[in-house]
């Protein structure tokens, strides 16, 4: 099932049938078991045409996000191990790349607020002092209060190589601004956990040709997703849930930089396709 929220609703589509469901975000990600509470809802009085889901989710939609946080982790494939020692080398910090990649506990930092978080269609930003800015591609889980997770969605987080690169202490800066996530176009929802073998897929468009593509299969990240959790949850509390990226296995070559006017395509298997455009 896939559940988009919009400015006009929250709507639910289920075997091809689409259902309006009047509750608000929080609350729906309150529950523990959301599969089961919509599988509840799917009946003829919710139900609305097809033509009017198009019509809303095409015109009205908005990030699948409430009061939820967003967290994310960084270093959980090769490739990101690599790409990180590359950009720190000169730096001297490369190593600690290399050690977090190996560590029984992995990096984990503070994405964002809602406010700052960008929905499908939506402009997201590059730093005005950052001079190389890449977007990451990344499974992003949608977690319950009590840190189980209910769903699944696509994430963006928009990251400054440049400024990580000349000191990691500068993580929050090169990571944390306005509209430096996005997420979306729905959130998932299934009984199973997602297939190992899913598939994420990015392309990079400026001036309608391609830039850059890539794509990488779920299976190579090094973490779990319920490790990457339980490690959140550790010492915190999320009384709305929370939103975890779960990192990145997709890099742009050394000398590709996001410019504004890019058009960037993110998509995972089952879930669909987050678009979004820089500013």
């Amino acid at each position: 099932m896939h559940l988009y929220k919009t400015s006009k609703g929250n709507i639910l589509r289920a075997k091809g049938i689409s259902y309006f469901i009047n509750e608000t975000w929080d609350n729906i990600l309150s529950h523990e078991n959301l599969y089961q509470y919509l599988v509840g809802l799917l009946n003829a009085e919710n139900q609305i045409s097809e033509d009017q889901a198009d019509y809303i989710i095409n015109n009205h939609l908005l990030a699948p996000i409430g009061s939820q946080e967003v967290w994310a982790a960084g270093v959980t494939y090769l490739k990101s191990r690599d790409a990180r020692m590359e950009e720190s080398e000169d730096t001297g910090a490369a190593d600690c790349y290399q050690r977090v990649y190996e560590a029984e506990r992995p990096e984990l930092f503070f994405k964002s607020l809602p406010h700052r978080v960008a929905g499908h269609k939506q402009y997201v930003h590059i730093r005005k002092d950052s001079t190389w800015d890449v977007p990451e591609p990344e499974l992003t889980l949608v977690v319950s209060s009590s840190g189980k997770i209910i769903g699944y969605t696509i994430g963006n987080d928009m990251s400054s190589r440049s400024i990580e690169g000349e000191n990691p202490l500068y993580l929050p800066q090169a990571k944390s601004y306005d509209a430096c996530a996005s997420v979306g176009p729905c959130i998932y929802v299934t009984e199973e956990s997602l297939n190992n073998h899913t598939t994420i897929r990015m392309e990079i468009s400026r001036n309608n040709k391609t830039v850059f593509e890539g794509s990488v299969a779920i299976s190579q990240m090094k973490r779990t997703p319920e490790e990457l959790v339980s490690f959140v949850y550790r010492e915190c509390s999320f009384p709305y849930g929370c939103l975890i990226m779960t990192g990145t296995g997709i890099v742009p070559e050394h000398d590709f930089t996001l410019k504004t006017g890019d058009e960037i395509k993110i998509s995972i298997e089952g879930i669909g396709v987050l678009a979004n455009e820089v500013m």
